[in-house]
């Protein structure tokens, strides 16, 4: 492809057929810089230029330089034998790229995200937003933030890429003082602690030829570990279906856990990495996968630094096979946690939803057939194999079976990750893993799947938390993620909290999301809703969408209107 603002042959060329004079050839469009593209040579190096990682390059941009200018996007442009215009869609997408176009101010040095999320906007996060700026100076940049995935901290900041827990601002202030805004990096279970327990034993037998992938599929069936990032299909099956397609297969991972509320997978990554990543190259084992691509959100850039080392261990070990593993990193879009949409990213485009059919295991990244987990699923594989898929089937409660990873936050004495029953109640779940209530605060309601599986009141808190028991109600349980509230919170603010949240994070292809959820939050903010009409939209909204985002972003608003009318009075 020819570089843009090139006429790309002779000059002489563009005399006009009608013999009217025009001045010397040149070159159309903006002009390459060539102080910029020595920038941009310099900065990828030896990397490759493939299309595919255009996000991964904009990252070493932004990283570089705090802001992408309009002359590097350029020189990017055309150092990746792109056009501008695919560049710029790109980048724009993103809400973690800042654009800097001619004569437009770059951003300050230092940039604090202050989350404006449920959880933390119950804890403070609003008011703190508004403290900041004033206090901070010129010289840093606040700005709201969607979820950053530690809810059970809030509120929560981050300073550069440190995150700042249970906030405030003098520790905010502290922390941009402190001059070290890379991220701190948690304690956990390198590599040696990992293989001395037994780690990385289940993959040697793998690769040795001392199990087989049709004895390892079974197990998973019988365990009936269903997929934990939020669709719940069973792992089992959806391995044996990869496995059943021709050609060379391919494995994504989805670590962007982008959903209000949801903190799980990176507590996981946070503590026991090679876990994870034992599990996950015994699927891609099972499926004999040729590559595998972890997609991790932006917002955790110390579990970043943790997999990279780690992944380089495993690789200097010689445990990935023949497998090449990838790590790609999102860019600041929730969109990009649904499959599909996280399959484009990775290829390096805007995060937008395919239509399905085909779905992923037939025509998946880079149109080949592709095995699609999130973190916590893998997380347990090596655990259901070693003992057993009774080990995991026998626990539940309420006539459930399993267990779930419960990411809980909000009004409770003891927030955090949960690992319990599957079927438990949300009574259940706060009073014997949580310690009860928060002190001063009286149990009103609660979300059983983050922002976009509903609300529902405390007296329907003995509704068994499992896949299949709470769609009666208007919600579901997703990826298990259950915000606790009070007394002293508005079901109304929140509901508009988390249509504001949608309406930010809607990709904008299809109509009923993009001016639904506008719509929404509109008539939302009104001292007087009108009911029906918001209904009659909700509707439309879930049943028109192209993905889940949009079909399921009325549920808090019609759990609000059908559970809590004393909020409307």
């Amino acid at each position: 492809m020819a570089d843009i603002g090139r006429n790309g042959g002779d000059p002489r060329r563009i005399a006009p057929a009608s013999g009217r004079r025009r001045s010397p050839g040149f070159d159309k469009g903006r002009q390459l810089n060539p102080a910029a593209e020595r920038d941009i040579a310099a900065l990828l190096g030896d990397r490759s230029r493939a299309p595919e990682l255009l996000v991964e390059h904009l990252h070493l941009v932004q990283d570089r330089y705090g802001f992408l200018g309009a002359e590097h996007l350029q020189a990017l442009a055309s150092e990746m034998r792109l056009s501008m215009a695919e560049v710029f869609e790109v980048a724009s997408f993103y809400a973690h790229f800042d654009i800097i176009l001619d004569g437009e101010t770059p951003p300050p040095p230092v940039t604090v995200r202050v989350c404006d999320s449920l959880t933390c906007a119950c804890a403070g996060g609003d008011a703190l937003l508004e403290s900041l700026p004033g206090r901070l100076g010129a010289d840093v940049r606040v700005v709201r933030a969607p979820c950053m995935g530690r809810c059970d901290t809030a509120p929560v900041a981050q300073v550069g890429h440190r995150h700042v827990d249970r906030a405030d601002a003098e520790s905010i202030a502290a922390a941009v003082n402190g001059g070290d805004h890379h991220p701190e990096i948690p304690d956990h279970m390198g590599f040696d602690v990992y293989v001395g327990a037994g780690g990385y034993g289940l993959l040697r037998d793998c690769l040795a030829g001392n199990r087989s992938a049709d004895e390892l599929v079974a197990i998973m069936e019988d365990s009936g570990l269903r997929g934990l990032g939020g669709a719940g299909f069973p792992a089992g099956r959806k391995w044996r279906f990869v496995r059943a397609e021709a050609g060379r297969r391919l494995m994504a991972v989805n670590a962007d856990e982008g959903e209000p509320g949801t903190f799980k997978d990176r507590y996981y990554l946070e503590h026991d990495p090679h876990r994870f990543l034992e599990g996950m190259l015994v699927a891609a084992w099972a499926i004999e996968a040729e590559a595998i691509y972890i997609y991790l959100r932006d917002e955790y850039p110390a579990v970043r630094e943790m997999l990279l080392a780690a992944i380089a261990e495993v690789e200097h070990k010689g445990l990935n096979g023949d497998c090449t593993i990838h790590l790609r990193r999102g860019a600041g879009a929730y969109i990009c946690g649904e499959e599909s949409a996280m399959l484009e990213s990775i290829e390096g485009k805007r995060g937008l939803p395919r239509h399905k059919p085909p779905f992923p295991s037939q025509v998946g990244l880079f149109g080949q057939p592709t095995l699609i987990h999130n973190v916590e699923t893998l997380y347990w594989v090596r655990d259901i194999v070693e003992r057993g898929p009774a080990w995991f089937s026998a626990e539940g409660r309420n006539g459930r079976q399993g267990r779930r990873s419960f990411s809980v936050s909000g009004r409770v004495k003891e927030p955090g990750v949960k690992f319990a029953p599957a079927g438990i109640t949300a009574r259940e779940l706060i009073d014997e893993y949580c310690g009860g209530m928060a002190d001063g605060h009286t149990f009103s309601a609660y979300l059983p799947g983050g922002a976009s599986g509903g609300i529902l009141p405390a007296s329907m808190a003995n509704i068994p938390l499992d896949f299949g028991t709470l769609e009666a109600h208007g919600c579901f349980i997703g990826s298990a993620a259950v915000i606790v509230l009070s007394d002293k919170d508005s079901i109304r603010g929140a509901a508009l909290n988390l249509m504001r949240f949608f309406e930010d994070e809607s990709c904008g292809q299809c109509t009923p999301c993009r001016v639904g959820t506008e719509k929404a939050v509109e008539l939302m903010s009104e001292a007087t809703w009108d009911e029906d009409l918001l209904r009659e939209l909700g509707g439309v909204m879930a049943s028109a969408s192209i993905c889940g985002l949009g079909q399921a972003a009325p549920n808090p608003l019609l759990c609000l209107l059908k559970y809590f009318p004393e909020e409307l009075s």
